[in-house]
């Protein structure tokens, strides 16, 4: 009887373990419609479709076959699908990363000459939602638009975006979609709150203001705005409500964290919006703001901290990047309370060559925040964690980056290499930042058990 049962269990491994390999296997002949498109419809149509934020689709046979040898190759070279951070370091919501098996399926079906298989056996195609990522939005509302030239040089402008409500309401996301994602390189937006009887007209005023052109003083630029009180005294600004960053998206929470106080009036302040270099043809872009409502007021409303440049704590040695010299940076925060983080947001400009955060406790211990190795101008995202990360009081948060301004770099924007600093500040993609922004709330016991997922 025993030895039947051994012989039992035996076979029953076996079966496993040749389900388990065939699980694995390639097939011997990969096709487009069984082996391909589950790939590309899981990880690169999201971007690669029409209304997409790519210039070109993934989605049907006919478009994939066009880009076989490139999709092969910026897989391999995982430069696709982007996600910069090092999965190893840290774990963060919706990363994005193909297996080393759906890599090589990729290069195999590329290799055999890109057959498309059998019809019938083509994945349904996932819903997407129109003219946004995160979902339908309850409100959206048109950004002025602007018109630029061809080969036009970077922009930077102040733009007021005004709305009225039937009532005071609560808004769980306010998310910037920009109207031409090749030239719209960043928007930092805030939130000018009226009350209801001191403001008469929040639609008056100009709508577009040029920083460099069309003001002198920001206290000029906001008369022309029309943003006083019809008093002349100033509402309540609310910094940091809209932003937008190549490859980010908008951050929604749940368990009623985050999210925001929305008055009847109002209005949105684009503080700075960026327009980068464009060589195509004149462009008219008509970018927009989604607002997803909720019936109820956020309970802990997210804060804000950002290290290095413009932010609580000095970069280090200093944002003077020689030329043909690579240069290291840092910055340091000491924690004053116990915080708990949510979502992080590392920022370098073109020299930019690797990127890495973590936080020392006052025991020397190591809380990893974030690794880039390989800095990518063209992808900067919000990474939320998985859960809640708590820094207790004391903590030192470090930044540390490494700026390449040699030939080597190919995102040099000058050739040869000239002196580039951050101008205190400026926003030009052609000088240089250092920055690594912080949403987090005064931590609560159990904020560490918390899925942001």
């Amino acid at each position: 009887m025993k030895s039947k049962i051994v012989a039992f269990v035996l076979g029953a491994m076996l079966i496993a373990i040749a389900a388990c390999k065939n699980g694995n296997e390639f097939p011997e002949q990969v096709t487009f419609t069984e082996h391909v498109a589950p790939i590309l419809y899981a990880n690169c149509s999201i971007c690669h479709r029409k209304g997409g934020s790519s210039h070109f689709s993934l989605v049907t046979y006919s478009e994939a076959l066009q880009y076989a040898s490139g999709i092969a190759y910026v897989t391999k070279d995982k430069v696709m699908p982007p996600w910069p951070a090092d999965l190893h370091y840290t774990q963060f919501v919706g990363q994005r990363s193909l297996t080393d098996r759906e890599i090589k399926i990729l290069e195999k079906w590329n290799e055999q000459g890109a057959r498309e298989g059998d019809p019938t056996k083509l994945p349904k195609l996932p819903a997407y939602p129109v003219g946004s990522i995160t979902g339908i939005p309850d409100m959206r509302i048109p950004v002025t638009p602007f018109f630029l030239k061809s080969n036009s040089s970077d922009r930077f402008l102040l733009i007021k975006v005004p709305y009225e409500l039937p009532a005071d309401t609560f808004a769980s996301l306010i998310e910037f979609v920009p109207g031409s994602r090749n030239v719209v390189h960043h928007v930092n937006g805030d939130m000018v709150k009226y009350e209801f009887d001191r403001k008469k007209d929040v639609f008056a005023g100009d709508r577009i203001l040029e920083m460099a052109a069309d003001t002198s003083t920001l206290k000029q630029a906001y008369v022309k705005l029309g943003l006083p009180n019809d008093d002349g005294s100033y509402p309540v600004l609310q910094k940091s409500v809209v932003n937008y960053l190549p490859g980010a998206t908008g951050q929604r929470y749940p368990d009623g964290l985050g999210g925001y106080y929305l008055p009847r009036k109002g209005a949105f302040l684009l503080n700075d919006l960026h327009y980068g270099f464009t060589k195509q043809d004149d462009i008219w872009d008509s970018s927009y703001i989604n607002i997803f409502f909720t019936k109820s007021p956020p309970k802990r409303p997210l804060q804000e901290f950002q290290l290095g440049t413009l932010g609580v704590a000095p970069v280090e040695p200093d944002m003077v990047m020689l030329p043909n010299t690579v240069k290291p940076v840092s910055s340091r925060f000491t924690v004053p309370y116990d915080i708990s983080i949510l979502t992080i947001n590392p920022h370098m400009h073109l020299l930019g060559k690797s990127f890495k955060a973590y936080a020392l406790k006052p025991t020397g211990d190591t809380i990893r925040l974030i690794s880039i190795p390989r800095w990518d101008f063209n992808w900067q995202y919000f990474y939320t964690f998985k859960k809640m990360v708590k820094i207790p009081q004391g903590s030192t948060i470090v930044a540390e980056g490494i700026y390449d301004n040699t030939t080597n770099n190919l995102n040099n924007p000058f050739n040869p290499p000239q002196v580039i600093t951050d101008r205190k500040g400026s926003m030009k993609a052609t000088d240089e930042m250092f920055q690594f922004i912080i949403s987090y709330l005064p931590y609560q016991p159990g904020d560490e058990n918390i899925s942001l997922e």
